[in-house]
């Protein structure tokens, strides 16, 4: 939440159960908010190496699960946590593009997001657009890739829900607010775009490279389908 570019840290199993592994803290970001979840290894103090091959948040205890099948830990053991830095950092580009994307269609177009999936090889978003426009998209695009290219410092920080809510065009989602918390993680690029999210990001958009688009699709009423990846 505070350091997108932890890579490894150490923690204790709490409890084991089956396949999954909970720990009194963790740098896996749990799949959900469009994002996958993050995959790497769990290292035993014996040297022994598992496999996090999902991480999740059980929805009715709060709890973040780490799927390693075949692991052997059991509650009490010390681990160490090392995070599949290519996916993540990955994913981060893709996360904060999308994020000046939406701000750049939201702005001119006053669009907001109905559905968005980010991927490592591509990433789509939902738009409440009236019309399948290629020529409108591709030119927020060109506008998103001149805002990227800036080199603009991306900030994190945190609100008290009620005072970011005041804030005009924190939120961008179309049907959803966001989660009934105290305090919210805000993501800021100053001058493009502020929302309330809880996912990794950039430091800076240069390390994002370039947004290219890859195909409109018309997924019904009011409702455009944008497919971009990145170079490089």
């Amino acid at each position: 939440m505070d350091d997108s570019y932890l890579k490894e840290f150490d923690a204790e199993v709490v409890s084991v159960d089956g396949k999954d592994i909970v720990l009194d803290q963790t740098a896996f970001h749990p799949v959900g908010g469009g994002l996958p979840s993050d995959e790497g290894f769990l290292i035993g103090m014996d040297g022994s190496k598992t496999r996090v091959e999902k991480v999740y948040k059980d929805r009715a205890t709060g709890r973040i699960l780490h799927t390693a099948p075949g692991h052997s830990f059991k509650p009490g053991d010390r681990v160490h946590g090392v995070i599949d830095w290519e996916k993540r950092y990955r994913i981060m580009r893709m996360h904060t593009a999308l994020h000046v994307l939406i701000a750049i269609l939201n702005a001119r177009y006053g669009a907001l997001v109905t559905g968005n999936q980010v991927g490592v090889e591509r990433s789509r978003v939902d738009v409440n657009l009236e019309r399948p426009d290629r020529e409108l998209v591709l030119k927020a695009i060109d506008e998103a890739n001149n805002v990227i290219s800036r080199g603009i410092q991306v900030r994190i920080y945190y609100l008290p829900r009620e005072d970011a809510l005041k804030i005009p065009g924190i939120v961008k989602l179309a049907r959803v607010l966001p989660p009934s918390v105290e305090r919210l993680r805000i993501v800021e690029i100053p001058g493009v775009d502020i929302q309330a999210d809880g996912g990794p990001h950039v430091a800076n958009t240069s390390e994002i490279g370039k947004i290219i688009f890859l195909k409109l699709e018309n997924k019904g009423r009011n409702n455009r389908r944008i497919y971009f990846t990145l170079e490089p």
